[in-house]
């Protein structure tokens, strides 16, 4: 059970740093830049949505795997580490990019306007407006990322297997439990995670409330 929760928790805190760092650019650009093609960027992005996890798996399983276009330059990921971590990224980004893309539309273009029109450059418009109001949102999409990162199971299960130590997070080893009638060492996998889960959804809630509350008082 260690083993697969450390490697649960591993891979949703890699994926929840990486889709900050591809997703916060992404949320800011559907949120503030009007272009060509946007609507339907905004749609691929978000198809994870409501794609079965598993036909996710299956096409990254064919891209990553021995006979996969990717393996003619060295790229053979599919039951690997970095394997279940591309699934991951792809199939949270739109859970991460929404909660990132709100947090952008929720601040005031005027105030924006008025930092510019006083003489601040971007990147100090970005540092001392953008990022001080939005972190709260920008955390609580991160961390819900985290979080739904705990439960995958069918893009995981088609893309990494199950392999101890690699590919075997939580999810996979609750069912592996229960197929094996293993009942009170699967409760207490399960337990764990309904545990976490309570507590980082809790977290989420908490920063919402405060990205509410700093919003509201620089409208008022």
């Amino acid at each position: 059970m260690l083993e697969a929760l450390l490697l649960t928790l591993r891979l949703a805190a890699w994926t929840a740093a990486l889709l900050l760092l591809i997703g916060a650019p992404l949320g800011w650009l559907l949120a503030r830049a009007r272009f060509r093609g946007r609507d339907t960027l905004e749609t691929l992005l978000l198809l994870p949505l409501v794609l079965p996890p598993t036909v996710l798996g299956f096409y990254l399983l064919l891209l990553l795997g021995e006979g996969g276009p990717l393996a003619q330059v060295g790229i053979r990921w599919a039951f690997r580490f970095e394997g279940i971590l591309l699934g991951s990224v792809l199939f949270n980004l739109p859970f991460a990019l929404s909660a990132y893309r709100e947090t952008f539309r929720a601040l005031d273009p005027e105030l924006l306007g008025v930092a510019r029109t006083l003489g601040a450059g971007r990147m100090r418009v970005l540092r001392e407006v953008v990022l001080p109001l939005s972190w709260p949102g920008l955390l609580s999409g991160t961390l819900l990322a985290f979080a739904h990162t705990l439960g995958e199971f069918g893009v995981v299960l088609l893309i990494g297997g199950s392999v101890p130590g690699e590919t075997r997070v939580v999810s996979i080893y609750l069912f592996e439990l229960t197929q094996a009638l293993r009942l009170e060492e699967a409760h207490r996998a399960a337990l764990v995670m309904v545990l976490l889960s309570f507590a980082l959804l809790y977290a989420i809630r908490k920063l919402e409330a405060r990205w509410t509350s700093v919003t509201a008082s620089i409208v008022r």
